[in-house]
């Protein structure tokens, strides 16, 4: 029997978030473009065009607490799972949607549309959220290259630039005399309780803060 599950991630599975208890039902709308005209002669006709890009919407729940149907070993406090969709948001960069089921099975990029949340009354801390998503496409602009012909002129042809992915180039900070992970944080991340992220994303240990030699090349998130 396949595991039904959903699992959202970004900048090429960087981050991963394992929804904790699955959706009760998952909604995927498919819509055209057609338009309608009135033609003399023939009344209103309606011109098919390409169908809009698919939209994706479900509903649950962050929990505060175990229960049976909980789906991960890994639960996380639901204010967790919220600042880190909400952090994608911000990006403005489309993440994966990966939705697993018995039925059918989707994996695409997707841009995050809206994100709503609550906290239900006398649940000890839980939230319920409703998320919508819609299928987002790659593009790139085409490059116009002028190839010489054997008359002497010139003709235009345009060139596909390269597929962009959903993995942003990484971004790093290079040590200099006087520097702490506290002290990047604040000048690149305008944060300095954020240097604990630079330490994980580093592999740093502890031990090793008070000796971060000069010259290092610290990724950043």
């Amino acid at each position: 029997m396949r595991v039904y599950g959903v699992e959202l991630s970004y900048n090429n599975k960087e981050e991963v978030l394992q929804l904790p208890i699955n959706p009760s039902e998952m909604e995927v709308g498919e819509t055209g473009k057609g338009s309608t005209y009135d033609v003399v002669g023939l009344g209103e006709i309606n011109v098919i065009k390409d169908r809009q890009l698919t939209t994706y919407g479900f509903s649950g729940l962050f929990p505060a607490q175990w229960y049976p149907f909980v789906t991960t070993d890994d639960l996380l406090h639901p204010v967790e799972y919220i600042k880190m969709i909400e952090k994608w948001m911000t990006t403005k960069r489309p993440i994966r949607f990966i939705f697993t089921s018995d039925t059918y099975d989707i994996n695409t990029p997707a841009s995050i549309e809206s994100f709503t949340w609550r906290e239900v009354a006398g649940s000890g801390g839980d939230i319920e959220y409703t998320l919508q998503l819609k299928k987002y496409v790659f593009y790139a602009a085409r490059k116009i290259v002028k190839e010489s012909t054997n008359g002497g002129g010139r003709v235009q042809k345009k060139k596909a630039a390269a597929r962009p992915n959903d993995k942003q180039q990484p971004k790093t900070y290079t040590m200099v005399a006087g520097d702490s992970l506290w002290k990047v944080a604040q000048m690149k991340l305008g944060n300095g309780a954020r240097w604990k992220e630079i330490q994980q994303l580093n592999g740093i240990k502890d031990a090793e803060l008070k000796r971060l030699p000069i010259g290092k090349v610290l990724k950043l998130p």
